[in-house]
């Protein structure tokens, strides 16, 4: 695997309607914090979290997206790479409807 897909990053773009939050890489307990603090501080009608660009989501990603969740309830959409959607499916979670039917 190459060095730059590992690399992660959480970058946000939208309106007040309607934000994404586009996160690439791997996502582990050394970074779920920064992808759980760049969605939390969106005050946006509806937020997106876009996982499609994720390599790697480990126990502290789910921890951390389960916690997004019920800070944003009914306002959260998760939309998981087919990586993402495994460790989902894994846990349990992947009837949540935060969850977008993506990857599988």
């Amino acid at each position: 695997m190459d060095q730059g897909d590992t690399v992660f990053s959480a970058t946000s773009e939208g309106d007040a309607a309607h934000r994404t939050v586009v996160v690439t890489g791997e996502v582990d307990m050394a970074t779920a914090d920064a992808m759980y603090q760049a969605a939390a501080r969106e005050q946006a009608q509806q937020v997106t979290l876009d996982l499609t660009g994720v390599t790697f989501f480990d126990s502290a990603a789910i921890h951390a997206l389960v916690r997004l969740a019920e800070l944003l309830p009914d306002r959260l959409v998760a939309v998981p790479s087919p990586q993402v959607r495994r460790v989902l499916d894994i846990a349990g979670l992947g009837e949540e409807p935060w969850l977008a039917d993506k990857g599988a």
